[in-house]
């Protein structure tokens, strides 16, 4: 069961993020905030989300609003990703999962016949007053990113 809904305000967090940053939500009070969890760096379905999020990037900043990918990959392995992808945001490492518990997004996921525990692609919009307004759970990538800008800009 998720800690956060929608309606609610969600709770502060800190996580280890690229660009030798420590983000929290605290310091992004007065923006809207999109974060997005997806399973691993360096894969199809994750690069190609990451590039859809990096081309309507400045969308996104023209309403006031910043992006976040999460997934349980090292600062290292997001380095790597972040500017192979040249994406213009910053990629959190949640190793410990404390925000993927937050948000609840671990769930059983087949893989090659087996069953893993695993991040579902999931994205969040929490508005300016850090109150979660939107959720999108097992997200299918085409058409995603164009939809969440549309949420946000529901908001102004």
């Amino acid at each position: 069961m998720s800690d956060v809904s929608v309606g609610k305000k969600v709770p502060d967090f800190s996580l280890p993020a690229t660009s030798d940053q420590t983000i929290s939500l605290k310091q992004l009070k007065g923006k809207n905030v999109v974060i997005y969890f997806y399973p691993k760096d360096s894969t199809p379905g994750c690069t190609s989300e990451g590039q859809d999020f990096r081309d309507n990037y400045e969308s996104f900043q023209q309403l006031n609003t910043e992006i976040l990918g999460v997934s349980r990959d090292s600062i290292k392995s997001h380095e790597n990703f972040k500017a192979k992808q040249e994406f213009p945001f910053e990629l959190l490492s949640d190793k410990e999962e404390s925000l993927c518990e937050l948000f609840d997004v671990i769930k059983e996921k087949n893989m090659y016949g087996k069953k893993v525990m695993g991040i579902e692609r999931s994205t969040f919009l929490i508005d300016k007053k850090g109150v979660l307004r939107n959720e999108w759970r097992k997200v299918k990538v085409k058409g995603h990113v164009e939809e969440v800008l549309e949420a946000v800009k529901a908001l102004s």
